[in-house]
């Protein structure tokens, strides 16, 4: 798989992190013309406003059902590169808390430095996890293009430090050819994404982001998500209607971490201006709760995905609520404050209706390093 550590969260904090950055993107400006998240001036066409919303939605839900269904491979994964990380109930309980310090570290940033430095930064960072993201995104697509006579050589980068007695691995990196033309291609995009920073380029480098948040961030039980899902709902509703630092942040900050779509498409072309925005956060947190249940429908072993296809109405349900009360308001909406109770409360339904809420509650998942352990461990008490 083409991917570095880079490529993925490398912790549960870093993801609180960013998540502060993908839900400062949940807000209208300032002048409260209506959008998911922001919008410009102009009054868009209701054909094109149907488009962008709907675009929007379409988008949303590719990272988080193929996000989904790669995180069950991911899950099985020996290598060390594949390797989820993994989000406890200690994790989900400071993520708001991170998220919001970052969030407003942002905001004092924005207000004290020049914005166009800090932006200038944000996008040579991006760039390179960006690349990474989008390498690893076309992998698995990649190995079924390539024909099998293909010639594929393996490479290895590996990085020690101390002597040989005390040899430390840094880096154990292994790629091949299929990989470099991944990555080639992936640098294609994030230079013309640097450049022109055009709608297009933005889109795959945030589907990718997307995708990888997904597939690599694994809550480790249902009581974990709800923790995560119900912090993030307060503070995706204080940040939104409590002050204005969402809004300055959305719109000072310019990178990768969310979803456009022009809704002056059909008037202007691929040059159009005037955006309809969904943040990366409106995604990815749903989407690894979502992901955490499809894996738990496979643990069940009943040939069925239904907690699964349940919580994915449930998301495409609460989006669309979101947009219909955002429309009828006026006002921009927090996402999360119609996507949680519905990905949440949909699964729970279902697991009532079916008898199964005690499996679903207790439902544990154990990370792959450690079940290696336990299987050595089993295997060592066979030996003796």
């Amino acid at each position: 798989m083409a991917d570095t550590e880079q490529a993925r969260a490398s912790a549960p904090e870093a993801a609180a992190a960013a998540a502060a950055v993908l839900d400062a993107l949940n807000a209208t400006d300032a002048n409260g013309t209506e959008a998911l998240n922001a919008t410009a001036k102009f009054v868009a066409s209701p054909e094109g406003t149907a488009l962008a919303y709907g675009s929007l939605v379409f988008m949303a839900l590719l990272p988080i059902f193929f996000g989904a269904l790669r995180s069950v491979h991911c899950s099985k994964s020996k290598n060390a590169s594949d390797m989820p990380e993994t989000i406890t109930s200690r994790d989900a309980a400071r993520f708001p808390i991170i998220a919001s310090c970052t969030l407003f570290g942002l905001y004092l940033f924005f207000k004290v430095f020049s914005q166009e430095y800090i932006n200038l930064l944000l996008s040579v960072y991006f760039f390179g996890l960006g690349v990474l993201a989008l390498s690893h995104t076309m992998s698995p697509l990649m190995s079924r293009i390539f024909p099998d006579s293909f010639s594929n050589k393996q490479f290895q980068l590996l990085f020690t430090q101390g002597s040989e007695e005390t040899k430390e691995e840094i880096v154990n990196y292994e790629f091949d050819t299929k990989n470099l033309v991944c990555l080639l291609i992936s640098t294609v995009v994030g230079v013309w994404y640097l450049l022109k920073k055009h709608w297009i380029a933005n889109n795959l480098f945030g589907l990718a982001f997307a995708l990888n948040g997904v597939e690599l961030l694994h809550l480790n039980n249902v009581s974990t998500g709800c923790i995560l899902l119900g912090g993030l709902f307060v503070y995706d509703v204080f940040w939104v209607f409590g002050t204005n630092v969402m809004v300055t942040v959305a719109r000072s900050f310019e990178a990768p971490i969310k979803l456009v779509f022009p809704q002056d498409l059909l008037e202007r072309g691929l040059d159009a201006s005037n955006f309809a925005m969904l943040g990366l956060g409106d995604i990815v947190i749903p989407g690894i709760f979502i992901a955490l249940l499809l894996r738990f429908d496979v643990s069940l072993k009943k040939n069925s995905r239904t907690y699964f296809y349940s919580s994915f109405l449930a998301y495409i349900f609460g989006l669309g609520l979101t947009i219909f009360v955002m429309h009828t308001f006026k006002h921009a909406q927090p996402a999360l404050l119609y996507l949680v109770p519905a990905c949440v409360g949909f699964p729970v339904v279902v697991a009532l209706i079916r008898g199964e809420l005690t499996e679903l509650f207790r439902y544990e998942e154990t990370p792959p390093e450690d079940t290696d352990v336990k299987e050595d461990s089993e295997t060592e008490k066979k030996d003796q």
